[in-house]
């Protein structure tokens, strides 16, 4: 597995960097060789934030913590990732001989509420799956919309989670 561990208003000592890696290596188990890890830590006031998304090829999973320790955020953010891989392991491991080498970059959602400009954009590469393999996209990013290109219709999709814990499938014309 590949790690990019980056600092955001702090410094990523050597010893920051290794835990992490070790606290990742015990999920490697669900993802094959080509997968990267990216952590992004940031410091706000007395409060760490922790964000570790990983890339599997055919799914990504992401999570975040915020803690005023920031080893017991990364230890947050890992149980989080493992329960996320845990609930979802015969999926993924049906999956993990099909996966290719290409990945699919996340979606992020983050805006700012009081003003309505454009704070992020991001291009993502739209790999052809069919609905439920969106709906466990979108559970495993934690996510409660996912866009993809079904590959059924060939068309593009919205899957997203409605207040009442069904999905929702919206198809552009």
């Amino acid at each position: 597995m590949k790690y990019n561990i980056r600092g955001n208003k702090i410094d990523v000592t050597k010893a920051i960097e290794d835990y992490i890696k070790s606290k990742i290596s015990k999920v490697e188990k669900y993802f094959n060789d080509t997968a990267e890890a990216k952590a992004i830590i940031s410091a706000k006031g007395k409060e760490q934030k922790v964000e570790v998304t990983i890339w599997s090829g055919k799914y990504n999973v992401r999570a975040e913590e915020i803690n005023e320790d920031l080893y017991a955020a990364i230890d947050l953010v890992l149980d989080k990732l493992e329960r996320q891989l845990k609930k979802y392991k015969d999926k993924l491991q049906t999956n993990k001989r099909s996966v290719k080498e290409e990945y699919i970059p996340e979606i992020e959602d983050y805006f700012e509420e009081d003003e309505q400009n454009i704070v992020r954009r991001k291009q993502v590469f739209l790999k052809p799956i069919d609905e439920e393999e969106a709906i466990t996209q979108m559970e495993l990013l934690g996510h409660t919309f996912f866009v993809f290109k079904n590959v059924e219709t060939d068309k593009i999709n919205v899957c997203y989670k409605r207040n009442d814990g069904d999905y929702g499938i919206i198809e552009a014309n």
